[in-house]
């Protein structure tokens, strides 16, 4: 049984071109990091899980809810082929026992802060907003694209950046956890604009401060999907 089933819904990423010094230390043991086109890249991410199911148990007051994180992209090779996979700097959720779990059983680094989702669907455009209160201050990621999603193209940055299907995180300096994320391939949906008021530095730190000054380099919306996260493997 899938350790944790559920729907990933309206996912939305921020791209973002990065030194790959500052992202070193953050390299779990036996990964290396992934390029595309020659560059390194952290995503902001905001979607919308819904339906968890734990061990197909449904946790009461935690079926639905929002998720903003900061993640980069890596590649393992397990002697015989390379996996994809992502490793995240920082994921927050307004569900603590979601970060509890998260971060007692597969060394994520979960926080907790009130968070907002908001859409709006109609026949010209969709509007997605994601929001955490930082300081009595929302930190918002917004959205609009087209009203329908469409299939992307092979070799694309969507691709890229959406088809990790491995989560990495570190255990120690020589052994890292390894986990599989099942989904089918998503549809984007073409981004008409956007707004990123973030204070990436309160929140991820000093080496993410230059990021808030930035444009990202580019912007997905993909529909979505069931998801399954399957049980973690040690490797040393």
């Amino acid at each position: 049984m899938s350790f944790l089933t559920a729907s990933w819904k309206k996912l939305c990423f921020a791209n973002y071109a990065i030194d790959p010094e500052i992202l070193l230390p953050y390299v779990p043991a036996h990964t290396e990091l992934d390029f595309f086109d020659g560059k390194c890249y952290v995503s902001l991410v905001g979607f919308l899980f819904d339906d968890v199911k734990l061990k197909g148990i449904t946790i009461p007051f935690h079926k639905r809810f929002e998720e903003i994180n900061l993640r980069f992209y890596v590649k393992h090779f397990d002697g015989k082929q390379w996996k994809r996979g992502t490793v995240f700097i920082s994921e927050i959720v307004q569900k603590p026992a979601i970060a509890w779990v998260a971060n007692t059983l597969y060394n994520e680094q979960y926080s907790v802060y009130k968070m907002h989702y908001k859409h709006d669907l109609n026949h010209d455009e969709n509007f997605f907003s994601y929001g955490i209160e930082l300081e009595e201050q929302w930190q918002l990621f917004q959205v609009a694209t087209a009203p329908e999603p469409t299939t992307y193209a092979p070799g694309s940055i969507t691709e890229f950046i959406t088809e990790h299907f491995w989560g990495y995180s570190r255990k120690s300096a020589t052994e890292s956890w390894e986990y599989e994320v099942k989904h089918p391939l998503w549809k984007a949906y073409d981004v008409l604009d956007y707004e990123i008021i973030f204070d990436f530095e309160k929140l991820y730190g000093e080496a993410f401060a230059e990021l808030a000054t930035r444009d990202p380099d580019s912007i997905q919306c993909m529909d979505g999907s069931a998801i399954s996260i399957e049980g973690k493997k040690l490797i040393k």
